[in-house]
């Protein structure tokens, strides 16, 4: 095994291959933070609606704790395969890659929904009627106090998810997008041994993977003081 992983070696690492790997690589992290940031964004404005006690935006609320029980129960690849068979009738000239992102962001903004929602629930109710008393507007209540309390709480767990998510993108290989994980196939199809395909591909998910796992270690030890002040 070792004399033919030392004989393939120069050609697996020439360089159409370390292209195609690199470009792999972009589209893993394309998936990753262009759909989480979208549905971190999106989730907060879940969560913020959920906040609301208003008799008009009871509707709205419901359609939306409705959204976020279904997809958080629901698995990635199940959600994959929904947005290519929809895309197939409403978009059908949309990239595979597009619609990966599209789920990626489906999946994400119902769980960082939660996360946020749990970071401004972390904010004493006191808090909140003493803006009310004050003539605070929502949106001062929610960016001047709320918020800045909030990332304390809302900010480790979103960097786990989406180290968590690095990896789950390789389930959007099973539509055909030509991610790390398809890669690393491609590779191994075309003769490569499996130790040097798989393996550089292990290596590169470890190095996307483990400066963010240091990042949401870092903020959990930053943060957790003050959360218990």
């Amino acid at each position: 095994m070792l004399d033919r992983i030392a004989a393939q070696a120069p050609d697996f690492f020439s360089g159409p291959n370390a292209s195609f790997v690199l470009e792999a690589v972009g589209r893993t992290l394309w998936m990753t933070f262009v759909g989480c940031t979208v549905g971190f964004l999106a989730g907060l404005a879940i969560a913020v609606l959920r906040q609301s006690r208003s008799p008009l935006t009871l509707p709205f609320r419901l359609l939306a704790i409705g959204y976020v029980e279904m997809f958080r129960r629901i698995p990635f690849l199940v959600i994959l395969f929904l947005v290519l068979f929809a895309a197939q009738a409403i978009v059908p000239e949309a990239s595979l890659l597009t619609l990966a992102t599209i789920a990626v962001v489906l999946l994400a903004t119902a769980f960082l929904s939660e996360i946020v929602r749990a970071g401004l629930d972390f904010v004493p109710q006191q808090q909140k009627e003493a803006c009310h008393t004050l003539n605070f507007s929502s949106a001062q209540t929610l960016f001047y106090v709320i918020l800045p309390q909030s990332w304390r709480v809302i900010l480790p767990p979103t960097a786990a998810f989406v180290v968590m998510f690095i990896k789950d993108t390789s389930l959007a290989s099973f539509i055909g997008v030509a991610e790390l994980t398809f890669a690393g196939k491609m590779l191994v199809n075309n003769g490569f041994s499996p130790v040097l395909g798989f393996g550089t591909i292990l290596v590169l998910y470890f190095l996307m993977s483990y400066p963010l796992s240091r990042l949401a270690s870092h903020l959990e030890k930053r943060l957790a003081p003050s959360r218990n002040r």
